[in-house]
């Protein structure tokens, strides 16, 4: 005779899932998440929610499969909307992972905060961009901490201001004035190729050929360049005019 193995109705069990634990008010609660994406949706990379959480549920134990109770979620969040108390714990609670995933984790962190420095900084003395691995050896000879937990973009931004002060390596948040000369009859077609690279127009001219004054990322000057080239068969030109500084205070990337 088969046994059939009973579970209780608070028990919803859960596999191979990353879990964001939140303490508040003396209780555990928390959330059943696909692995990366946390980090993701805190970065502002993942958008909707149904791609980070396993299922809209608020647990206590998310191993053992057991739901916060109603009275629980009211008395600690002081609120019955369940959308917002998940929020809450996604932005606040700490994500539980292994050593070897952290270790990964962390390296993914340090990489992307340090290819997000590279894509909007420069070397102010040589107006060039620093490559990615250049930013990471800074990093490090900061002693610089990731936190997995905080958002990319923010600790790019912490990291910025610590080069500076500490002067590990000459840089500055700046973007790049170019001038870019095409020949006139591929005008047109090359700017709907490397619109996507530019930040802003400041001024265009068709003539005999077709030049364009603009502003660029650092980090999209090597692909614009090669773009050019690759397009007229070495006939376009860029050239850097100069650098305009990032307002000091504006905290957007």
């Amino acid at each position: 005779m088969s046994r059939r193995v009973f579970t209780p109705s608070n028990q919803h069990r859960l596999t191979n899932v990353s879990v964001v634990r939140l303490k508040k008010g003396g209780i555990r609660f928390e959330l059943a998440c696909y692995k990366n994406k946390v980090i993701e949706w805190r970065s502002n990379i993942e958008t909707d929610l149904d791609n980070v959480l396993q299922t809209h549920t608020v647990y206590v134990n998310v191993s053992k499969g057991q739901t916060a109770s109603q009275e629980d979620l009211l008395k600690c969040f002081k609120t019955e909307d369940v959308d917002k108390i998940i929020l809450e714990i996604l932005r606040k609670g700490e994500l539980q992972v292994g050593e070897k995933e952290r270790t990964a984790q962390i390296e993914t962190v340090v990489r992307d905060v340090a290819t997000t420095i590279a894509e909007k900084c420069i070397n102010p003395e040589t107006k060039r961009p620093y490559p990615v691995t250049m930013i990471e050896k800074a990093m490090a000879d900061l002693h610089f901490s990731v936190n997995p937990n905080r958002s990319t973009k923010q600790q790019a931004l912490d990291m910025i201001k610590q080069l500076q002060e500490k002067q590990i390596i000459p840089i500055a948040r700046a973007q790049m004035r170019l001038r870019i000369v095409l020949p006139g009859k591929e005008g047109k077609r090359v700017k709907e190729k490397i619109a996507g690279l530019i930040d802003s127009v400041e001024d265009e001219d068709f003539g005999d050929e077709y030049e364009l004054i603009c502003l660029v990322d650092p980090g999209q000057f090597r692909s614009l360049t090669e773009t050019v080239a690759a397009e007229t068969k070495g006939r376009g030109q860029v050239d850097v005019l100069n650098v305009k500084d990032v307002a000091e205070g504006d905290e957007r990337f």
